[in-house]
């Protein structure tokens, strides 16, 4: 790369993940699919950053049940091929052998044509299932000053949930140098400037491109590795001593307030997940999505404003403290602490509370559905209750997770 010009990026996002822990929401589609937010789904934080920090060469590679994605991603995102932009969908070839995706890294070694054909500087490894905001070219900009051979992203968090993440120790004297990397700690040592903190892989990271192609090149003749991009390639490269941490809280993204700057969820288990929805619901949301300075990108369809219906002889359509996506028609009932997707009907006399209803829901009258999550497609039958009692949920085949939270997938059939 020539002195002080800037580095050509390709980004590759990692969206091939099954989602298990998110059953049964990811039964029939990939974790980064899932609907979120009730106009999103999960892929499009990540896109939505990588486009914000100017970046327009993207692969995406997809491998469990692709096919939801593969759609969102055609109708979605689409750039301008004037200027080389593009956002490419590319499912698990085969190209090195008669095998899948064995890993991380391995999704990439199998994918190298994409790096070969574009011939990139800087290769961008991204997750596809978080929900954040991040400008990119950033972490870029320190890993090119820094000469290091992977920069990882990492987000500061209470030593006490150490044992819950890949936890980044760093070089008391070079606080961006990465002097171990380890995968859930239950003895992980504070932080230099913060004893009672850990950095966190955000599981996003940086490489020149050569450096990149040959680790997981090498990694692919490695015996016994799990070919990972965090629990193989990283670690190489800090037995090195080449690899290096980004701080996320460095990061300043335009439009951030103070409430939701250096806001990041890693929505791997349903509660989680659940907790996420919430955020943004509430008057000075964790999360805003309402920030036009750095835009949440998706695509909805061509559907009609919301509208709420009836006011007289205790029929009040009406939603507090919600998200009402475009397409929703509540009549006569009522949505409190909720987010409601597009095409979701609500009927009289019922109540909604604390709650995710997917797209095209069909909430039938006097119904009361407290703190569930409801898929795509479910009818729910006049006179129902959902998160009212337990037992009687089990009862009916719906997932309810420790902490109460009831689950009902996919067009799944409710009985009354």
């Amino acid at each position: 790369m020539a002195a002080g010009k800037d580095p050509k990026v390709l980004v590759i996002v990692l969206a091939g993940g099954e989602g298990k822990r998110l059953m049964p929401l990811t039964a029939d589609r990939a974790k980064p699919a899932v609907p979120f937010g009730g106009i999103y789904r999960l892929i499009d934080f990540a896109l939505s950053n990588v486009v914000n920090s100017g970046y327009r060469q993207i692969v995406v590679l997809t491998q469990y049940k692709s096919h939801s994605l593969d759609r969102h991603i055609t109708k979605t995102w689409r750039m301008s091929t004037m200027l080389g932009g593009y956002v490419a969908p590319i499912p698990a070839q085969q190209r090195m052998g008669k095998s899948w995706y064995l890993g991380s890294a391995d999704a990439i070694y199998q994918s190298l044509n994409t790096i070969k054909d574009e011939k990139p500087d800087i290769v961008a490894v991204l997750g596809a299932d978080h929900v954040y905001r991040m400008d990119f070219s950033q972490m870029v900009d320190q890993h090119i000053a820094t000469g290091a051979g992977v920069t990882v992203s990492a987000i500061r968090q209470p030593i006490s949930l150490a044992d819950q993440f890949g936890v980044i120790e760093v070089d008391a004297e070079n606080p961006n140098k990465i002097q171990a990397f380890r995968e859930k700690p239950t003895d992980a040592i504070g932080l230099p400037d913060a004893p009672h903190e850990v950095l966190a892989s955000m599981g996003n990271y940086v490489f020149d491109a050569d450096v990149l192609v040959d680790a997981v090149t090498k990694d692919h003749d490695l015996e016994g590795s799990k070919h990972d991009m965090g629990g193989d390639i990283v670690p190489a490269f800090v037995s090195q001593g080449a690899g290096y941490v980004y701080d996320f809280k460095n990061n300043e993204v335009d439009g951030s307030t103070d409430r939701d700057r250096g806001y990041w969820r890693d929505v791997g288990t349903m509660d989680s997940y659940y907790d996420a929805n919430m955020d943004l619901v509430s008057i000075q949301p964790v999360f805003n999505v309402y920030n036009y300075d750095w835009p949440l990108y998706t695509s909805y369809g061509p559907l009609p404003p919301a509208k709420f219906v009836h006011g007289h002889h205790g029929r009040f359509g009406e939603a507090l403290n919600s998200i009402v996506s475009p397409g929703v028609i509540i009549s006569g009932g009522r949505v409190t602490g909720s987010v409601i997707s597009p095409k979701v009907r609500v009927r009289s006399y019922s109540e909604i509370s604390d709650s995710v209803l997917m797209d095209d829901v069909e909430v039938g009258r006097s119904c009361q559905i407290r703190r569930a999550i409801i898929d795509k497609g479910v009818v729910i039958p006049e006179g129902t209750n959902i998160g009212v009692d337990h037992d009687h949920d089990r009862a009916r085949g719906f997932e309810v997770t420790d902490s109460g939270l009831v689950v009902i997938g996919k067009e799944q059939i409710v009985t009354p």
